[in-house]
């Protein structure tokens, strides 16, 4: 084996992905420390971890963001990323995935399967990664390991199998796949090493038919011999190895340890990624070559954007070696950059190195072009390169912010943007018909956590208020209207006189404009002036002050002067007509109704339909999900659904979550269009 092929051969990345309070920044801690790479392990309480670096997370005592660490076990490299556990952060947790050869499902054992375990496991399987659960925090009180176990076979599926077993009460673990037989006094807590090594063996032995037949045979297998098989029965998701830990006493990290560098795929035995090749249609799939020889394909699944040190890119190697003078592209871009610092990562440290090769996770800073999911390569064949695209939760928690001090909106949109770029579950637009900048996140502490990074990093103060709802007005019959515009005023004056005929027109068609003026009364030059007042009417709106659509207007007839007819006088009596042809033709106000897709427990469907039924929504279907989960599916207007998020947790214990597509608009009742048009009354008396 050539140096190189040696070098890749001992890298392993796996991600730590889980519900919060999992322990997963602690247990980074603990083999941080186990392998000698820190002093001492770091507390949450007191703000000195490694991972949880940021002035928010040590406040929080939780984590916001991906952090990627690396160190040496037996002159292994492990690059290992600790990811948040709040569903809100989920988008940091997803593109860790990206990065990785393993995902460790990491699960308190006091708390059992939680959401986030579910949907990670989830979300690995469908990123065909290999899969592991490690059950930290075993040290803890009154537990049910056995049942616990059980819990996870009936959930993720009986190919779950210990690797090892808690001894001596949670302070210590016994090896169930290299000693088949404990050692005197240091007997499993529950089942047996035995029991577990036999189990193990058997469902790696099922993926090759020759150690099958050795294994009828013989009664076992070397462990030792079992490498190859073990990694396939890995890569097809045969095997999800189970292990104990507990970060607080040390139990099982070191074993945890040897299992990275021993059990888990490098990266030439992990499922390679799904690259495609162009676009759309004619894209073709192509997979990486884990060759350090060959051209550079690496993938940027991290960006942070740092007031001080600029953009950096965070990236997985998947086929090359990158150095500090390689010359790269950003996907179709046309000009390379030059890697002038190469880094690996310890937490906030960048520590330069000379050189990654594929397997490894590097980075570069101060390269503005720098994005999210980009794909770095150095040959010009590889433009049009991509991963296959996470399916991210849609952003549907809106916030709408402005500035508190005049003349500091360009820079808060900068910022956004920029805050933005760091995380692909934050979305940003400014709405046109409420004249709004709305930050849409997936919940309130996500929002917030955002506000609080805006204020404390980049001194951006501003106001929120819950974004308005996009209402519209329309008409419901045919109607006609007159207004002669006059004014003198000593000099040359102003005249203009126009008629018109107001139609409503099917939902979404929006605006007709037709001249049927005969014998020039109002002549051409003018009739441009006259659409301009008519869609002045329509974007201010006409009885709540809300755009109007769906309606045909025709102008058929009016006046003119010689001398006083302007382009003005005909703009304000076309816009004054249309009013008065707009209030006689019954109009209403619309709102907008959004399809709504609602995940949660089971047991909580009833709730959630019943509170979708009583907020003047229209349930669609239900459908059933793995391990207890279902979808609603339904309809409801926009306007009720403020705060639903807060709503839903409570039906859901925290569980649920939504997505929302704008549907159609429809007439508000009659009651809300009342309370509409008089506080647009009072606005317009104002």
């Amino acid at each position: 084996m050539s140096t190189t092929n040696a070098e890749i051969a001992g890298i392993r990345t796996i991600a730590l992905v889980g519900q919060t309070t999992a322990g997963k920044t602690s247990l980074v801690e603990s083999l941080l420390w186990k392998a000698g790479a820190i002093g001492a392990p770091g507390s949450l309480e007191r703000g000195t971890t490694v991972c949880d670096f940021d002035p928010l997370e040590r406040r929080a005592q939780h984590s916001i963001n991906a952090a990627v660490v690396h160190f040496t076990h037996r002159e292994t490299r492990i690059h290992l990323i600790d990811t948040p556990g709040y569903p809100d952060f989920v988008g940091q947790s997803m593109t860790a995935l990206e990065a990785v050869d393993t995902a460790a499902i990491v699960i308190n054992a006091q708390t059992g399967i939680e959401m986030m375990a579910t949907r990670m496991m989830d979300w690995a399987a469908r990123r065909n990664l290999c899969r592991m659960i490690i059950v930290n925090k075993i040290d803890g009180q009154g537990l049910d390991l056995p049942g616990l176990v059980e819990q996870i076979q009936a959930a993720f599926g009986k190919e779950c199998l210990p690797l090892n077993l808690p001894a001596a009460n949670g302070t210590e673990v016994v090896d169930c796949f290299f000693n088949p037989a404990a050692s005197p006094g240091h007997e499993a807590d529950f089942s047996s090493v035995e029991k577990a090594h036999r189990a193990l063996v058997e469902q790696v032995v099922e993926v090759d038919a020759a150690f099958v037949d050795r294994y009828l045979n013989d009664g076992d297998v070397d462990p030792r011999e079992l490498h190859a098989p073990l990694e396939q029965a890995l890569r097809e998701g045969h095997l999800i190895p189970i292990c104990f830990v507990s970060s607080r006493n040390g139990a099982g990290v070191a074993e945890l340890l040897d299992v990275i560098d021993k059990l888990l795929p490098n990266p030439s035995e992990g499922n390679p990624p799904q690259f495609y090749k162009g676009e759309g249609d004619d894209a073709k799939e192509l997979h990486a070559d884990t060759d350090a020889g060959k051209h550079v394909i690496a993938h940027v699944f991290k960006v942070t954007v740092d007031p001080y040190v600029g953009k950096m890119g965070i990236f997985r190697i998947h086929q090359g070696t990158v150095t500090k003078d390689s010359q790269l592209y950003i996907g179709d871009g046309r000009k390379p950059f030059k890697v002038g610092h190469l880094f690996m990562l310890k937490g906030k440290d960048h520590v330069e190195v000379v050189r990654g090769v594929p397997g490894d996770i590097c980075a570069v800073a101060k390269v503005d072009e720098m994005h999210f999911d980009a794909v770095l390569h150095d040959a010009a064949e590889d433009d049009h390169l991509h991963l296959k695209p996470l399916d991210f939760p849609v952003p549907v928690h809106g916030v709408a912010i402005e500035p508190k001090r005049r003349g500091d909106e360009q820079r808060m949109w900068e910022i956004l943007q920029k805050l933005v770029d760091e995380d692909p579950c934050l979305k940003v637009e400014h709405v046109a018909t409420t004249n709004e900048t709305v930050v849409y996140g997936l919940g309130e502490l996500h929002l917030r956590t955002l506000l609080e990074r805006m204020s404390e990093t980049y001194k951006c103060e501003v106001n929120t208020r819950p974004p308005r709802i996009a209402y519209r007005e329309t008409i419901t019959a045919n109607a006609e209207g007159h207004h002669r515009h006059k004014k003198q005023s000593g000099g040359a004056g102003q005249f203009g006189e126009v008629y018109l005929k107001v139609e409503p027109l099917p939902r979404g068609a929006g605006f007709e404009f037709l001249d049927q003026v005969k014998g020039g009364t109002i002549p051409t030059q003018f009739i441009p002036a006259v659409e301009k007042g008519i869609r002045q009417a329509l974007d201010n709106g006409v009885i709540a002050g809300f755009p109007v659509k769906d309606v045909r207007v025709i102008v058929y007839d009016g006046k003119s002067h010689s001398v006083d007819s302007k382009d003005i006088a005909f703009a304000t009596a076309g816009r004054k007509a249309f009013i008065d042809a707009m209030l006689k033709a019954r109009p209403i106000v619309l709102e907008p109704i959004v399809k709504v897709e609602i995940t949660g427990p089971e047991s909580a469907m009833g709730d959630i339909t019943g509170d979708l039924s009583s907020k003047r929504g229209q349930v669609n279907g239900t459908h059933a999900l793995q391990a207890g989960s279902m979808t609603v599916s339904g309809q409801v207007p926009l306007s009720e659904l403020n705060g639903y998020q807060a709503r839903l947790n409570g039906m859901t214990g925290g569980q649920g979550r939504y997505t929302l597509e704008l549907s159609h608009y429809e007439a508000v009742p009659p009651t809300i269009q009342t309370q509409l048009t008089s506080q647009y009354k009072i606005k317009d008396e104002d």
